[in-house]
């Protein structure tokens, strides 16, 4: 009986939770406007010297991100080498 009742209380919970979050969720086709759209856009060709805002965005304000996400990516291709290796002559 102990269970139930904390099993009942758990999906009470959880329900409790994702009602709450669902209630946040932008409808579909109506992104917020954030302000940092705002600030990219306008000053992402004066302060980098670039025509493309997502090249500015990825390489330029967020370059140690991309650094982190290549080293991870080249991590994975170096494990996967190893595991796949055929087995040569010692």
């Amino acid at each position: 009986m102990r269970y139930r009742i904390v099993f009942l209380v758990a999906v009470l919970v959880v329900s409790g939770v994702l009602w709450g979050a669902m209630d946040a969720v932008h409808p579909f086709g109506e992104p917020s406007a954030p302000l940092m759209d705002d600030y990219f856009l306008s000053s992402a060709q004066s302060e980098r010297a670039v025509n493309n805002v997502v090249t500015a965005i990825v390489f330029d304000y967020r370059g140690f991100d991309t650094l982190g996400e290549a080293a991870v990516l080249f991590t994975a291709v170096c494990s996967i080498a190893v595991l796949f290796r055929g087995k040569g002559e010692h």
